[in-house]
């Protein structure tokens, strides 16, 4: 895996996609950004805004009041973590810059079919203090209008209107910085007296251990689905016995017992499961949806068959056990010692969990 692919080989692959293509570039670092606008973006995109709804957390004054200001645009999605590790510079430039001419605006363009709920994602963004206006934009109209090419994707538009600077992927926060501060210069405000200071990510915001990262986000759905290694593959669209393989490789995964695998997510059947992934990473993350009951579903993970202990991740404890209420990213493990090759086991105790796709840092 690299973490600077070639910008020609994905832009022929997004063009082959079709329209609307939806990429986590969290593996990308930094892997796209220019001075203007991608091809095809509007010409106005602050009219592209003032039209769209809905708006989950208003512009004061109205969308019409973004004529005139420096606007940031963030795509995101609440259960991406690249999107999340993002949010930390994200409030960061709301607060520092928000009484002088800059407005943050986020455009959630789901990738999983229960980030469509407007109170799913109100409830995350409150969770996640995203305290800037926010736009749902379930059908991908915007999106589409901007020529979006993933998550997280910023653009930098100026007081006239322009986008001056385009970014998909995490990293360049500090450069990105300074382009704010310039268009704000150009815009008749004065930024000189608030300090460009560094931004620090906590939990699961944290910025990826970039050095050791030697996994990539590997899906569960049979849409996007690689290296699953349970005897006689995945079943697709129907209730199957799993076991698992003798020995996982790296980026390798199985399950065990009763699931039914659909295109986005596997759904566990039986009264237990487990599903195992062979990572290499200081973080490893799983997206997950509780039971259609509404009951939590208690989970609890190892790491080479042993309890986490210290390298517990944020939604477990020391032990590994956690429980899954809500339909988002859980951080599973974050790892304190040496980086090397780690086998996850994340084990269920009723039936009605959905996994959708580890991600990692």
């Amino acid at each position: 895996m690299s973490k600077r692919r070639s910008i020609g080989f994905i832009a022929a692959a997004l063009a082959a996609a079709g329209a609307v293509t939806t990429v986590c570039f969290g593996d990308a670092l930094g892997m796209a950004h220019a001075q203007g606008a991608p091809f095809g973006t509007t010409s106005r995109p602050v009219e592209v805004l003032a039209s769209a709804k809905p708006w989950l957390a208003a512009v004061p004054g109205g969308p019409q009041a973004l004529r005139g200001k420096v606007v940031v645009v963030n795509f995101w999605t609440y259960s991406c973590i690249n999107s999340l590790r993002a949010l930390p510079y994200l409030r960061a430039w709301n607060e520092r810059y928000g009484d002088k001419g800059l407005v943050v605006v986020g455009v959630h363009a789901p990738e999983f079919g229960f980030e469509h709920d407007a109170a799913r994602v109100r409830l995350a963004a409150s969770q996640l203090k995203v305290g800037y206006p926010n736009l749902q934009d379930n059908d991908y109209a915007v999106w589409q209008r901007f020529a979006n090419q993933g998550w997280p994707g910023f653009y930098f538009i100026d007081a006239e209107g322009r986008v001056r600077g385009y970014r998909i992927g995490e990293g360049e926060y500090a450069s990105a910085e300074q382009l704010i501060r310039k268009l704000l210069v150009e815009a008749g405000h004065d930024p000189a007296t608030v300090p460009a200071s560094p931004v620090m990510g906590t939990g699961v915001e944290a910025e990826a251990d970039w050095v050791h990262l030697g996994s990539p986000e590997s899906y569960v759905g049979y849409d996007k689905a690689a290296n699953f290694r349970s005897p006689g593959g995945l079943r697709k669209d129907r209730s199957t016995s799993y076991a698992p393989v003798g020995a996982l490789g790296l980026n390798d995964w199985d399950l065990t017992g009763k699931w039914s695998v659909g295109g986005e997510f596997a759904a566990l059947d039986g009264a237990a499961g487990a599903i195992r992934f062979r990572f290499h990473a200081r973080d490893a993350h799983l997206v997950l949806g509780g039971a259609r009951d509404g009951r939590p579903v208690r989970f609890r993970i190892t790491i080479d068959g042993a309890a986490p202990g210290a390298d517990h991740g944020a939604d477990v404890d020391a032990g590994g056990w956690g429980e899954v209420r809500e339909d988002r990213l859980y951080q599973l493990v974050r790892q304190s010692g040496a980086i090397d090759d780690r086998t996850l086991t994340v084990e269920f105790s009723r039936p009605g969990v959905r996994a959708y796709v580890f991600t990692f840092g």
